[in-house]
């Protein structure tokens, strides 16, 4: 017998009972970015290979462990993308949007490809919303996106589940100097270091910083911090996003061992974390990133931004059940017809009902079926009413109005004073 067919490990359908939320979800997202006044822009899935190796890191180990690379028929070598930022960088410089140092703010929306070992909260195929934000290099703009982020989490009832961490990783000369005391510090510890974080020490030194080893992490006690080794530009620019957080209201804790999993980072970085998730805590992440776009062909273009992991996001919002209670709730009005004359005449009244209730969520009933079978239907849509045409409703011009969810008795209502009701009891009510 043939293996059954289903989808890859890490890689979710998201059924229809759980579409709605995510809908709710996304839709609240872009109408907070409409009102800050970003812009949304949609890049491939695929690019090539090299894009990721230039902006992420060669030494990092998305690029090392977790693409997903294959080459075409053209013998080109493509990745399905691991993250968001390099794209969007890629899309700005060959469109020339930041041309003549003309500032961008830019959102997009979509998954995103990483091999490892899926489990509850980080799967090989995510979805992630981001926002880079180009030419404006004052913190000012860092502010905004934290603030932005801010307001999103008390317009989805979560503020009080998650935590603002703050870092500075510095310029890069800065972050070189404190990358030769760090390294000279740990390598007098070698001993004490994991095998992962003693082979990150000779690649890429800041992640031993990331460590979840208890042993390593130990050892960090006492290490350099990057706030010693940071330039006066750094520091000015930390202080003063700081001061706005204040100014805010938004409280946050510095995190020194701060570094994010990417290269190209520069000055701020930050984290939106939460303890209600178990080890999957960061739900949404970012920082400054000045000199990537120069890196990756551009003249020199300062750059902000950060994603969110929309499956972690949802996952919090289950958690702490904060889902809204109507959009489970995915039709308003159920009409059932009885006979083809009555289907005739209901095809004909809901779309006039439309017309005049747009935001209606109306369904008719489709397939036919007998009373029973038909208010069965009603009922497992979630409606909260129901519409009822036979012939004799037909014949007086009527048409059967029953709660479904609460108290009240059947109606009748007549065809022109239909919508006027349902606006009463449902759209307005």
């Amino acid at each position: 017998m043939s293996k059954s067919l289903q989808a890859i490990r890490g890689m979710n359908d998201i059924l229809p009972e759980q579409t709605p939320l995510w809908r709710y979800f996304e839709g609240t997202v872009a109408r907070l970015l409409d009102n800050y006044g970003y812009k949304q822009i949609r890049m491939p899935i695929v690019e090539f290979t090299e894009l990721f190796k230039r902006s992420i890191g060669e030494v990092t180990d998305i690029v090392e462990k977790e693409m997903y690379t294959f080459e075409d028929r053209n013998g080109d070598s493509l990745t399905l993308r691991p993250e968001g930022t390099a794209a969007c960088v890629r899309a700005v410089l060959e469109h020339g949007l930041t041309g003549a140092g003309q500032p961008q703010k830019l959102w997009y929306i979509g998954p995103m490809f990483r091999h490892e070992r899926p489990q509850k909260g980080r799967y090989r195929q995510f979805h992630q919303i981001g926002l880079e934000v180009f030419n404006i290099d004052g913190p000012d703009i860092d502010a905004e996106l934290i603030v932005l982020t801010w307001r999103l989490w008390g317009l989805l009832g979560i503020r009080d589940a998650v935590k603002l961490e703050l870092n500075s990783l510095g310029t890069s000369e800065s972050r070189g100097r404190y990358k030769v005391a760090l390294v000279e510090y740990l390598s007098a510890h070698l001993d004490k270091l994991d095998e992962d974080s003693q082979r990150r020490l000779k690649t890429n030194p800041l992640r031993v910083l990331d460590t979840k080893n208890a042993d390593t992490q130990a050892v960090l006690v006492n290490a350099p911090k990057m706030a010693d080794y940071l330039d006066d530009e750094s520091r000015i620019h930390f202080e003063g996003l700081k001061a706005r957080l204040e100014a805010a209201g938004i409280p946050f804790v510095i995190n020194t061992k701060l570094v994010r999993g990417l290269d190209y980072y520069s000055k701020t970085v930050f984290e939106w974390v939460t303890d209600k998730l178990g080890a999957q805590g960061t739900v949404c992440a970012g920082g400054r990133y000045d000199g990537l776009v120069e890196q990756m062909g551009g003249k020199p273009t300062t750059g902000v931004g950060f994603a969110m992991g929309i499956e972690r996001l949802i996952l919090l919002l289950e958690t702490l059940e904060q889902v809204p209670e109507e959009i489970s709730r995915q039709v308003d009005v159920y009409l059932c017809a009885f006979g083809e004359a009555a289907e005739l005449a209901a095809l004909a009244l809901s779309e006039k009902v439309r017309d005049q209730l747009p935001n209606l969520r109306l369904q008719v009933n489709a397939g036919a079926g007998s009373f029973k079978s038909q208010f069965k239907k009603a009922d497992k849509s979630g409606a909260l009413y129901a519409l009822i045409l036979g012939d004799d409703e037909l014949a007086r011009q009527v048409i059967g109005f029953k709660p479904l969810r609460g108290q009240g008795e059947q109606q009748n209502i007549a065809f022109d004073a239909l919508a006027a009701h349902l606006a009463t009891c449902v759209v307005q009510g």
